[in-house]
């Protein structure tokens, strides 16, 4: 879950014009992963699971494939660095959306953090026509990489644990009691990690506004 990127050198390499890089193919790879995973993982059969969960290890892994190819290469351009979030988050909606479809998550999680990813796009785009592009915090890319694992796990539903908690309510799994999939405690962590992210960029943003000249 990462906003665009500011001007300048990026945490990709030095800035590139050509449209059709290598990392930038590698991003639409992704993209068209993702509508693929989301209906076979919502089209119910097991089988289809691990398929879904075979597709969405694929995309993830091409989230950190591109970066390296890009930092290599020296190849960063202007679309890879509004895609490459952008697909990052329909990723991360399309993992957690087809949980709570399937009946392993609730409401709350998927509600909760495309909320969040919806204050931060339309954050990144105020910012956008005042001129402004935040920097990428690491604590965004420690979110992503946690919930990718976390969604990941609850996919192929495995490795099964003991709950940590006991006696807790339906909607929050793993402290009911009932073995879980491990990824439910990454998601939780995630979550966590994805307040604290929104935290910092607001800050961040505003702190960018104050500074940024003044309009005319």
């Amino acid at each position: 879950m990462k906003p665009v990127e500011p001007n300048g050198p990026s945490d990709k390499g030095s800035e590139g014009h050509g449209v059709y890089s290598v990392a930038n193919l590698v991003t639409l790879l992704r993209l068209l992963i993702v509508p693929f995973f989301f209906a076979v993982l919502v089209s119910g059969s097991e089988r289809s699971r691990l398929a879904a969960f075979g597709l969405y290890a694929l995309a993830a892994s091409t989230d950190w494939i591109d970066g390296q190819i890009a930092r290599r290469t020296h190849t960063v351009t202007e679309l890879g660095k509004v895609i490459d979030p952008l697909v990052d988050r329909l990723l991360l909606a399309s993992g957690v959306i087809g949980l709570y479809v399937i009946g392993v998550l609730p409401l709350w999680i998927p509600a909760l953090l495309v909320a969040r990813d919806v204050y931060l796009l339309y954050g990144s785009w105020v910012l956008e026509h005042k001129g402004i592009r935040l920097p990428v915090v690491y604590i965004g890319k420690v979110t992503t990489a946690v919930l990718l694992v976390g969604f990941s796990s609850l996919i192929a539903d495995w490795p099964r644990v003991a709950a940590a908690v006991t006696g807790g309510p339906s909607w929050l799994p793993g402290t009911t009691g009932e073995p879980v999939a491990l990824g439910i405690y990454f998601v939780y962590a995630g979550i966590l990690l994805s307040l604290a992210t929104a935290v910092v960029y607001t800050r961040r943003a505003r702190a960018a506004v104050h500074v940024s000249p003044t309009e005319t």
